[in-house]
């Protein structure tokens, strides 16, 4: 084992300004593009040149870990390697320099690529419309529930719950709940949803069933079909959570299901950027009852134009200013166009394969539940580890000393100490056999080791359950918080 990450004392940039800080003005000397009235004075931002910007943040870089560091197994995730070359198009002045107030006859060019994306996505998802403005997976699931509330108020009916089973993402219950539905959480059968279930709980009360097929553990929803039959005959609608398209694609699609509304997460399954807070994408399509009630502008081809329609009444109206993020639309229609489709068939196979090699070379280090054969990810059990007065989050931590990032653990819940792993199809069988040794290796070794893991990273152990809640984003809110620690501090 060689790994050790890199470890600089690096302090902010506020902090490493080797001159004081000082107001400073946007220079609006060249050229005066700026009205005057719009120009902001007094910055209060370091003074630092160029090359020690760029240096301080590669130092940072190199004490963390990311997809084109190596493995990162983040099940659920799809934390897959982002082609580089999809950012050098995105770098491009046709995509970098255009602006969303101009004229749409002045960027035909993007408006023809993000409707040829919008049937890109209607193919690989079985459905006949898409928008591309929601900004994120949760977003889109969203918006997935506005249109859902959108169709049965347009049928005069007001249903007030949406159906989910326990092995859903986090996000499906808040998101049905952020839109006003209760949540009916469903107990699964063997790892997936109990049909007997979802007819005891469906009613004239339910807008909606959310599921994503395979699960989170993995397996293949074979019921699915009877389920959308039982949705449907109902009134309700099928909602398909798009995180694991991964796995299927080529395959079946969510609209060969029936399912009446999808969301794809760009970032997990067409590789472009995943987090950070902001480059996020996660359109929705919909079959054809549900088309008019999809957000505005709508990308319309008339006369041999393409135009922005926005006369839509029964549109639920925006829900991301202008398009949608635009270059993370870009970076997944070049993925898109550079594969064909063919190559998205390949990926869904390779993904598929790695997961069930790496699954077999595991299956016996910890516990396999509810079958054998999995698509793109699998879940084992932890319990092992118990034996030694273990927890798999001191693994997980364990892990990170091999030079490898941790599977997500914890989840989903129906597994006792759940250790989610899936490799996608950017890894090689090389890796995925050392991903596997490591494992193998941490079990055996002497438990003190790993309760005080990882020694190897630029940061010890982290008190996780404080950053979440005392979670300081900027400089400013650390000078605050210092303040105030300073105020307690101080002798009455």
């Amino acid at each position: 084992m060689n790994y050790h990450q890199a470890v600089y004392d690096v302090p902010s940039v506020f902090e490493s300004c080797d001159r004081p800080k000082k107001p400073k003005a946007f220079d609006n000397t060249v050229g005066g593009l700026i009205p005057e009235n719009l120009v902001r004075h007094g910055l209060d931002i370091p003074d630092l040149p160029e090359r020690d910007v760029v240096k301080h943040f590669v130092n940072l870089s190199q004490m963390n870990f990311g997809v084109d560091n190596g493995l990162y197994p983040l099940g659920s995730c799809t934390m897959k390697y982002n082609p580089k070359v999809c950012d050098e198009i995105v770098s491009w002045k046709t995509v970098s320099d255009l602006h969303p107030l101009q004229d749409p006859s002045t960027i035909q060019g993007a408006l023809r690529l993000m409707h040829e994306l919008e049937q890109m996505l209607c193919e690989i998802g079985g459905v006949d419309s898409v928008t591309l403005q929601p900004a994120a997976g949760a977003h889109g699931e969203y918006t997935g529930i506005q249109l859902v509330r959108a169709y049965h108020e347009a049928n005069g009916e007001s249903r007030k719950e949406i159906v989910l089973p326990d092995t859903s993402h986090g996000t499906n219950p808040a998101s049905a709940a952020m839109v006003g539905y209760d949540v009916l959480e469903l107990p699964s059968k063997e790892g997936c949803v109990d049909v007997e279930a979802v007819k005891s709980a469906v009613s004239k009360d339910t807008a909606a069933f959310m599921l994503t097929n395979p699960n989170t553990l993995g397996l293949f929803e074979k019921d699915v079909c009877e389920i959308a039959g039982i949705i449907h005959d109902a009134g309700a609608l099928l909602y398909y959570d798009g995180a694991n398209l991964n796995a299927i694609m080529g395959k079946t699609s969510p609209g060969k299901m029936d399912f009446d509304i999808v969301h794809f997460n760009l970032h997990k399954t067409f590789a472009t950027p995943h987090g950070g807070g902001g480059p996020g994408a996660g359109p929705v399509g919909v079959k054809k009852r549900l088309e008019e009630f999809l957000p505005v502008p709508r990308i319309v081809l008339k006369d041999g134009k393409y135009q922005l329609d926005n006369d839509r009444p029964k549109s639920i109206g925006k829900v991301r200013a202008f398009f949608g993020n635009y270059a993370v639309l870009v970076r997944a229609y070049a993925y898109i166009r550079l594969h064909g489709g063919n190559g998205l068939v390949s990926v869904s196979e390779n993904a598929v394969l790695n997961s069930n090699y790496l699954k077999t070379l595991l299956k016996d280090t910890f516990e396999l539940p509810y079958g054998d054969l999995r698509k793109h990810e699998f879940v084992m059990s932890g319990r092992p580890l118990k034996a030694k007065g273990l927890k798999t989050m001191d693994f997980a931590k364990r892990l990170l000393d091999y030079g490898f990032h941790a599977p997500t653990v914890y989840f989903p819940l129906v597994v006792d100490e759940a250790i989610m792993i899936e490799p996608t199809e950017t890894e090689s069988k090389e890796t995925l056999d050392l991903f596997a040794d490591a494992c193998k290796k941490i079990v055996a070794e002497d438990p003190e080791v790993l309760r005080t893991a990882p020694h190897n990273t630029a940061r010890s152990r982290l008190n996780e359950a404080k950053a979440a809640r005392d979670m300081i984003f900027s400089w400013r809110g650390y000078e605050k918080k210092m303040q105030a620690d300073a105020e307690k501090a101080r002798p009455c």
